[in-house]
């Protein structure tokens, strides 16, 4: 007899769990342990968590992240923000756009000179995933000027990736529509996404204001995680329903609560730390049952050179950003290793490739088909390197208690 949904979400509690506990008795990080217990159980190995069973649970993934984005948010002070000051810009800037040039260069040189090849694959890879780092942070109680600075980094780095995405992806349509004697609007296709941040930002703002103001009325602390619960779920929904962003909605939230209220913001801290673990087994399980191993002999060269582009891309443009910043000597010297981390977004903005590029004739169907198998199996790779490297950037950086 087959198990109910309920069953089954009760088995990916207890095995993450305990796989988690087995990785943490190696030395790697738990969430590790989750995806594993996910991987054997979802649809490369075992087939309990199928793509049908997998469908009914997408919501959670997506709550999840609102809570993580939420909790980057809430760590986001001003006076902290202030203090990096230049050296947060120049770092988002620096590490961006070094991982676009680097990788639009490396897939230019092994593709033959393809430009809208070269300049997509680019796009995909800025794209940081922030549930690993944050997770990491969190399980290890790490504090210091590098959890802080990775906490605005792969905030806002999803932002800028959007844009760059934006704007390589228009260029690449235009180049793809000459072929065919076609053509496109470059302006536009760059200002949607740009408009689309704008929006998410502003919307998380409101519901912040709102939230806010009702934490201030609440009586009982007890009924703080209910209700952050409540306004995380509705910031995600209006993301997903309009085409926002459900990283930047939440996370403007959280920022809200952090600036105006800090008080509160410890207490609500507080009243969600026991529920974050639970978040973070279900979210790694249910990707790590996604994960398709059998898309990882498809990488080739052109996967290992988006691979090692791409890393040394956020390693080098961190440091050279941290340095012409100004930043501490421990964010110069391992930020770049804590955010290599990429899943939703990426697999997102490639889904978005493989669909458009269909309709624009046969070398642009072939690079949607090289895109969505490259990053989804590339994506194996950095959700497994990316938290171990995390830990290991706040390890040597002292930040994380003996």
């Amino acid at each position: 007899m087959a198990v109910s949904i309920i069953g089954l979400v009760g088995i990916a509690i207890l095995t993450g769990l305990y796989a988690g506990k087995l990785t943490r008795k190696i030395g790697l990080p738990s969430l590790i342990g989750f995806m594993l217990a996910g991987a054997i159980l979802g649809v490369s190995l075992l087939k309990i968590f199928n793509v049908e069973i997998l469908e009914h649970l997408s919501f959670i993934p997506d709550i999840a992240l609102g809570f993580v984005a939420f909790s980057i948010g809430s760590e986001l002070n001003l006076s902290v923000l202030k203090r990096l000051g230049n050296s947060l810009t120049a770092i988002l800037l620096c590490e961006t756009l070094f991982t676009f040039i680097l990788v639009t260069s490396g897939v230019l040189l092994i593709s033959g000179g393809d430009w809208p090849m070269a300049l997509i694959f680019g796009a995909m890879a800025p794209a940081t995933a922030p549930a690993g780092t944050v997770a990491v942070i969190q399980e290890y109680k790490a504090k210091g000027n590098l959890t802080q600075a990775l906490y605005a980094v792969v905030g806002f780095d999803d932002g800028i990736a959007v844009l760059i995405f934006g704007f390589a992806s228009a260029l690449s349509k235009s180049l793809l529509s000459s072929e065919t004697g076609g053509s496109t609007n470059v302006i536009s296709s760059v200002g949607k996404p740009a408009f689309e941040i704008v929006i998410s930002i502003a919307t998380g703002l409101i519901l912040g204001i709102v939230y806010t103001r009702l934490i201030r009325l609440i009586r009982s602390h007890d009924n703080i995680p209910a209700l952050t619960f409540g306004f995380v779920c509705v910031s995600v929904g209006l993301a997903l329903t309009y085409g926002f962003s459900p990283i930047l909605t939440p996370m403007a939230m959280g920022f809200v609560l952090s600036n105006t209220s800090r008080s509160e913001s410890g207490v609500v801290a507080n009243r969600l730390r026991p529920l974050m673990p639970l978040i973070f087994i279900l979210f790694f399980f249910i990707a790590g049952a996604h994960l398709n191993l059998g898309s990882l002999p498809s990488l080739g060269l052109l996967g290992l050179v988006y691979i090692i582009t791409r890393s040394a891309g956020k390693i080098l443009g961190a440091g050279f950003g941290a340095r012409i910043g100004k930043a501490p000597s421990n964010i110069r010297k391992y930020l770049g290793i804590g955010i290599l981390s990429q899943a939703g977004v990426a697999i997102g903005l490639s889904i978005a490739v493989a669909q458009q590029f269909s309709q624009m004739g046969t070398h642009a169907s072939e690079i949607g088909i090289a895109v969505i198998t490259t990053v989804t199996a590339t994506c194996i790779i950095f959700e497994i390197i990316g938290p171990i490297m995390a830990k290991y950037a706040l390890k040597k950086a002292g930040e994380i208690p003996e």
